[in-house]
């Protein structure tokens, strides 16, 4: 095990749950936002239990989900736009809590916290079944097309479980304005599928013809 690569996991894990705390409930005024306790357990636990596979079983795949450092002039932008998106979404879910703007009943708040765990185990298939995946849109040395799978369906099957992820996380935290603001990330990952298909096409043998045998990027039949 790298103790180095240990220690960049944890600090950046723990960051996550500062952060993620701070955005929630301050705005909420409490630590009684039972919605956030909910959603940090179902974020972070898996996400946890994920880390600590990686380590022992793959510590490349890990170094590449925690790089997050993108070389793309127009993948830096879907990055700002994107953490503007996440830190309003949040806070607006704080804030609807503490003013109940608008109340939802607990069996929607249970459906999407099912849909968002369904949604966590499809992630991690996808890592499963691509050694590739990186968080930012590079060629990597030695990388294979992946067709099979989850890749046999669609392109970009990750973004596919993004937008389960995201669109569950508002409900989740109780709160339907967050939806709205969520429903930015639809333009924002169309822009980066968009400039990493080109990336791909230029650089990665074989993508080009995978994107003729497979037609659909994110939702089948329809894009």
């Amino acid at each position: 095990m790298s103790k180095e690569l240990f220690i960049q996991a944890i600090i950046k894990f723990v960051a996550g749950i500062v952060i993620l705390g701070v955005l929630l409930f301050i705005p909420a005024g409490t630590f009684h936002y039972w919605n956030g306790w909910l959603f940090m357990a179902v974020l972070f636990i898996p996400m946890f239990v994920a880390g600590i596979i990686m380590m022992f079983k793959n510590q490349e795949l890990l170094k590449k989900r925690l790089n997050a450092k993108e070389e793309q002039a127009e993948q830096k932008h879907v990055v700002i736009f994107s953490g503007i998106m996440f830190i309003s979404a949040f806070v607006v879910a704080g804030l609807n809590f503490r003013f109940q703007w608008i109340v939802l009943p607990k069996w929607a708040i249970v459906v999407a916290t099912g849909i968002f765990l369904v949604a966590y185990l499809l992630y991690a298939e996808v890592i499963r079944e691509n050694e590739f995946l990186s968080r930012t849109v590079e060629v990597q040395e030695n990388q294979k097309v992946v067709d099979t799978g989850l890749y046999g369906i669609v392109r970009h099957p990750m973004y596919s479980v993004t937008l389960l992820l995201f669109g569950a996380m508002p409900w989740v935290l109780g709160s339907p304005i967050s939806f709205i603001i969520m429903l930015v990330y639809i333009p924002i990952i169309t822009k980066r599928i968009i400039n990493e298909e080109q990336v791909l096409k230029e650089g990665l043998e074989g993508y080009s013809d995978y994107c003729e045998k497979i037609r659909y990027r994110i939702i089948p039949f329809i894009y």
